[in-house]
């Protein structure tokens, strides 16, 4: 790929697209209610720049409300969230443009367009933007469905994907603007313990390729001990611990310690 920096369509700004970088958040006193269910009480949390990070808790959570918020898909009603220390919130409750950092999210569905070949849906940013030239936008779209082991996919339709390959498509086409930081919301969510493994290696691969900051939301706890460097889980609405999987395994918390039971049915230390 060019060193070049890519060029709007229409003689726009350019966008530099050929490195990424990891990203550090923090969050301090993180507030969000829907009606007289206060979802998020006060959470704080920082993500390093560069690391695998993963969000685990039970269903209500709030795990996914924290992911709406870190990628601007909703406000919260106090607190803040700081990407490498600038807000992401003004005091008004509007939300900054984020024209520092590049963001891109895999959703829990995928939400690819069964109307679109599998290269057309990983190149549907970069045409939509005019970022660049077709000839390097195909080169882009070969470059991320070999990262993710679909290369010479491009022509296949949705309709023949497999789950996991669905999973591996919408990662390809989130890397498509190489971002900064990138969010996965369930990713395992309605995957088999193969695909689920495969989708891991797959994360776990591109760390090698892309230095961009990576956050998983999962209630897949195996899924975030394999692949994580560091592992928060929530509690209604709180952050109740933080650390490495081994220190989570470990923890003496009653609350981790039986989330760790029941979803896993004990795991012992590796």
């Amino acid at each position: 790929m060019s060193s070049e920096p890519f060029k709007k369509g229409g003689g726009g700004a350019a966008v530099d697209l050929t490195e990424t970088r990891g990203v550090g958040i923090r969050i301090e006193a993180l507030n969000k209610r829907f009606g007289e269910n206060h979802v998020l009480k006060e959470l704080n949390l920082e993500i390093r720049a560069g690391e695998t990070f993963s969000i685990i808790g039970p269903s209500g959570s709030g795990k996914s409300v924290l992911l709406k918020l870190m990628v601007r898909l909703d406000r919260p009603e106090s607190g803040q969230i700081y990407i490498d220390e600038r807000p992401l919130f003004a005091p008004d409750g509007t939300v900054a443009d984020g024209s520092w950092f590049r963001c891109s999210m895999v959703f829990q569905s995928s939400a690819l367009f069964n109307s679109l070949s599998v290269g057309e849906n990983v190149g549907l940013w970069l045409r939509d933007k005019r970022i660049c030239p077709e000839a390097t936008i195909r080169r882009i779209i070969g470059a991320k469905l070999a990262l993710v082991g679909l290369e010479g996919k491009e022509e296949l339709r949705t309709s023949e994907l497999s789950g996991g390959m669905k999973k591996r498509v919408a990662i390809a086409r989130s890397l498509a603007m190489n971002p900064d930081l990138i969010l996965y919301d369930e990713p395992t969510a309605e995957l088999d313990p193969v695909n689920s493994d495969e989708l891991a290696n797959t994360i776990i691969a591109l760390r090698r390729s892309v230095k961009n900051t990576t956050v998983i939301v999962t209630h897949d706890l195996n899924f975030a001990l394999y692949l994580s460097d560091r592992i928060a889980m929530i509690h209604d609405g709180r952050i109740i611990e933080v650390g490495t999987p081994a220190s989570l395994k470990a923890s003496s918390n009653p609350i981790v310690r039986n989330f760790i039971y029941t979803t896993t049915k004990g795991i012992k230390d590796s």
